[in-house]
C-alpha cells in the first residue's frame, strides 16, 4: 500500500481536516496535514498525496446511508459496545441535513477510483475508502473509560481535553502496529483550537486506515455491511487491558 490517507470531513460543508501518511518498512510517516474547505480542493489534495498509487482513504463521516430515516445497523451495533464509554454514534438517515454532503464526497472518491473497503483483505492492493469513527478508535487503543471530551464546553476545556488526546496519541501511537510517531500540530493558548483539533482528528484517521489495511478483521471490527453502511474500528493492542472491552472485539480474538 502506498499511501494511508485520514479525512476529518465537515460534515456540513465546514472545513475537513486532512492527513497522509506512507509505510516505510513497519512505521508510518507523517507526510502531509493540513485543512481545507472546498471539495475540490479536498479531493484535488487526496489524488496529489495517492498519486498513482496504492492508497486507502479514512473519512470521520457516514459514507452509505440506505435507510430513509431512523438509525443504520452499524450505528446501532456500534453503539451497544460504545456508548457507556459515551463513544456513541450520531444517527444517520437520508433525512438528516448532512446526508446529501456526506454521500456526494464518498461518491466522489469512488469515480476517482477509491471503491468500499469494508470486505478487503489484509495488505490488498487497490485504491479504497472506509467509514471510521475516531471516538470508539481512541477507547479502543488507548484503553480509556471515557471518551476524551474536546468537542464541546468552554474552550478552556476543550484545550486541555485536545492536549490530553495529543498527548494520549503521541504516547501510545509509536507502540503500535504500524507504528506512528506523529509530530501533531501545538494546541493553541488562546484563540480557536478547532484547526489543531481537525488536523489531529485526521492523522488518527490515517493510523485507522493503516491498522485496517495491515489487520483488516484480524484486529478491527466492521460494524454494519458494506452495502447497508459500515464503521470500522480498531481492537485494543494486544497485552492492553482496558477497562470493558467490547464484547464484539473479545469474541473476534
Amino acid at each position: 500500500m502506498g499511501t494511508f490517507i485520514g479525512v476529518d470531513l465537515g460534515w456540513y460543508g465546514k472545513p475537513s481536516g486532512l492527513s497522509a501518511a506512507t509505510l516505510i518498512g513497519s512505521e508510518l510517516h507523517l507526510r502531509e496535514t493540513t485543512r481545507l474547505e472546498d471539495t475540490r480542493e479536498i479531493l484535488d489534495w487526496i489524488a496529489a498525496q495517492a498519486r498513482e498509487d496504492d492508497a486507502l482513504v479514512a473519512v470521520d463521516a457516514p459514507l452509505v446511508i440506505p435507510n430513509e430515516k431512523g438509525i443504520r445497523q452499524a450505528e446501532r451495533d456500534l453503539n451497544r459496545d460504545f456508548r457507556r464509554f459515551h463513544a456513541g454514534c450520531h444517527p444517520a438517515n437520508l433525512g438528516r441535513p448532512f446526508a446529501a454532503n456526506v454521500i456526494a464526497f464518498s461518491r466522489l472518491l469512488e469515480r476517482a477510483g477509491f471503491r468500499h473497503g469494508a470486505e478487503m483483505k489484509p495488505r490488498q492492493a487497490g485504491r479504497f475508502q472506509i467509514e471510521v469513527h475516531p471516538h470508539a478508535a481512541t477507547v479502543s487503543l488507548f484503553g480509556l473509560d471515557r471518551i476524551v471530551k474536546y468537542k464541546r464546553g468552554a474552550r478552556d476545556v476543550r484545550a486541555r481535553e485536545l492536549r490530553r488526546l495529543r498527548t494520549l496519541m503521541q504516547t501510545c501511537l509509536p507502540h503500535l502496529e504500524p507504528a506512528l510517531s506523529p509530530m501533531l500540530p501545538p494546541i493553541p493558548r488562546s484563540g480557536n483550537t478547532k484547526p489543531a483539533e481537525d488536523m489531529i482528528d485526521a492523522v488518527l484517521c490515517a493510523f485507522i486506515a493503516a491498522h485496517w489495511w495491515h489487520w483488516t478483521t484480524g484486529r478491527n471490527t466492521v460494524y454494519g455491511s458494506q452495502g447497508e453502511g459500515y464503521i470500522i474500528v480498531p481492537h485494543a493492542p494486544v497485552g492492553l487491558q482496558p477497562f470493558s472491552r467490547p464484547a464484539s472485539q473479545r469474541a473476534s480474538d
